[in-house]
């Protein structure tokens, strides 16, 4: 062959060679951007220990400012290198590589271990969100088979591991869900959508899909252990404020206390008997009637004198807590300057009937709407009533119910109700984060003079940062329902939320009333068995509060000293 040709055929490989390897990507401050097949892909490294991937359409032009995460991200040092198809960033934490050809990522720690892989490239399927061009969104992941993940919020299933589960998850009374879990590897991973979810898990992978997402934007983040998982959840959704040391001691409420007579009253038996009590939570209706729903105001004229109530409250060395809603009665001042500033939803919501009867009296509907929590000015609106109609009082604390909310006689219509960040359907398991925070940043900003306490029914990832212990709703009263809440809490306090307690001797207590002396559970000594154990188990919870319905919950109904 001449020396030319050989020349040539030389040159040619050396130019294929370094074309096949050349830099296909953007370099950015936090990690890079690039495009493979038909798929724009970026990387951001919040912490050497926490990455954000970005994943859309090609050119699909969006916005994305997230509801839960805080954190911005910063200058990473980041170690970039390309070896053949392959690109690696490198942390002194963890590294991820990205085949940049097929676009699937691969996660490993420091010690080149692989701890998560996607399976598959993102799927996005066109979807006409009330209106609005946009796409359901989904990802797949390959975990080991004798992996175990621990997280997703607060189920009712009763399991502690979720394998070999398909859950639809969205916001309800007795389960809070939060797109997120865990491994025993160390890794947690952090799905950025608040539209409804379907999280999938069989022996060939694990998704997440959701609803409507104009993108896939999930966190995969690295720990160690438990702990450092949840410190990295933390640093990205927000930290845990300190709270007063009384939410921790014993609380006593019930659905419920009917004039502020009976609640002074109960506090005051507690004190008499020596039986320490750190707090009593006031149920509702202490606004009156239900075309009044959450008035935010003291309109039943058995709470005449709501500072006297408060005063001998705090007069013995107890705390009050109140409960508000996320929806307003027709009759309310604020119902009507949001109505009139167009924030109210319209689909159905409890209470339904005006009658405060059971089965509601549809004949006299309550026209109780929910708010739209997502809009500032709603949020501001809702905290001008708070601060004038009972903040005023110096109550301790709020017990915000019904932050899921309450939706029933579900359309697939409701969905598309316009809220200020979009559809209903876009943003609706991020209603509790919203419109918890409302509460705590306005009373932030108007005192310093107490720390911000929320009791609240529903919880999303980064309403740890707003005070609040989530409670795990209306729970059945059975030895089944007390089994559930101890996996329940775990794996919502897993999820970065570490405050959180269930109804002691569980909501609904009905089915024990029967035959047993008066008829009433309290003497029932199945009933009395069981509220004995949640006892046990509530003391170690962060917030040890008896609640129910039923029956009485107060301690001495069940007896005297000694039974």
């Amino acid at each position: 062959m001449k020396p030319s040709l050989i020349f040539l055929l030389l040159f040619l490989t050396c130019g294929y060679t370094s074309q096949s390897i050349a830099q296909n990507y953007q370099d950015t401050q936090s990690g890079i951007r690039t495009t493979i097949g038909d798929i724009d892909i970026e990387l951001r490294f919040y912490t050497p220990s926490c990455v954000r991937i970005l994943k859309s359409p090609q050119n699909h032009q969006y916005k994305k400012e997230s509801l839960s995460v805080i954190d911005n991200n910063r200058a990473v040092n980041i170690e970039k290198r390309q070896k053949g198809d392959i690109l690696i960033l490198k942390t002194p934490s963890m590294h991820v590589t990205l085949d940049l050809i097929s676009g699937q990522m691969f996660f490993y720690n420091a010690q080149n271990k692989l701890l998560l892989k996607e399976k598959g490239k993102p799927v996005f399927t066109d979807f006409d969100d009330a209106g609005e061009k946009t796409f359901s969104v989904s990802q797949k992941f390959a975990l080991e088979k004798d992996e175990s993940i621990y997280g997703l919020g607060q189920l009712q299933n009763g399991k502690m591991k979720q394998r070999n589960l398909t859950k639809y998850l969205i916001q309800g009374n007795v389960e809070n869900v939060v797109t997120f879990f865990q491994s025993n590897k160390g890794y947690g991973v952090f799905w950025d959508n608040y539209s409804p979810t379907t999280f999938k898990d069989d022996q060939e992978e694990t998704s997440f899909s959701s609803e409507v997402g104009d993108c896939v934007d999930y966190y995969f983040m690295y720990g160690g252990n438990s702990d450092g998982v949840i410190a990295q959840m933390r640093e990205l959704t927000g930290r845990v404020p300190m709270f007063p040391l009384w939410t921790y001691g014993f609380w006593q409420s019930k659905e419920r206390y009917k004039s502020q007579d009976e609640t002074v009253g109960v506090v005051k038996k507690y004190r008499d008997l020596g039986v320490p009590l750190d707090g009593i939570i006031q149920d509702w209706q202490y606004w009156g009637h239900n075309y009044l729903w959450n008035a935010m105001d003291f309109q039943n004229p058995l709470f005449n004198d709501p500072q006297k109530m408060v005063d001998d409250i705090h007069s013995m060395n107890a705390h009050m807590i109140i409960s508000i809603w996320s929806s307003f009665g027709p009759a309310t001042k604020p119902y009507r300057e949001l109505d009139k500033n167009g924030l109210l939803f319209n689909f159905t919501t409890w209470p339904q009937s005006g009658m405060d009867t059971w089965p509601p009296n549809m004949d006299y509907p309550s026209g109780v709407r929910v708010y739209d929590a997502y809009s500032p000015k709603a949020r501001d609106i809702y905290w001008k009533y708070l601060n004038s109609g009972l903040f005023k009082y110096g109550i301790d604390g709020w017990w915000m119910d019904s932050t899921e909310p309450d939706h029933l006689d579900w359309k697939p219509e409701d969905m598309d109700t316009k809220t200020y960040l979009g559809s209903f359907r876009k943003v609706r398991n991020a209603f509790p984060l919203m419109t918890v925070g409302g509460v705590y940043d306005h009373q932030r900003a108007t005192s310093s003079n107490k720390r911000v306490f929320i009791l609240t029914r529903s919880g999303f990832a980064g309403q740890q940062r707003y005070g609040a212990n989530v409670w795990s709703g209306d729970v059945s009263s059975s030895w089944e329902s007390l089994r559930n809440q101890v996996p329940a809490g775990l794996n919502f306090s897993i999820c970065g939320l570490p405050h959180w307690n269930s109804d002691i001797g569980g909501f609904f207590a009905g089915a024990y009333n029967k035959t047993w002396n008066d008829g009433s559970a309290t003497r029932n000594p199945m009933f009395q068995e069981l509220y004995v154990r949640w006892l046990q188990f509530g003391a170690f919870n962060p917030m040890m509060r008896s609640h129910g319905t039923d029956t009485p919950r107060e301690i001495y109904h069940f007896g005297t000293k000694g039974e």
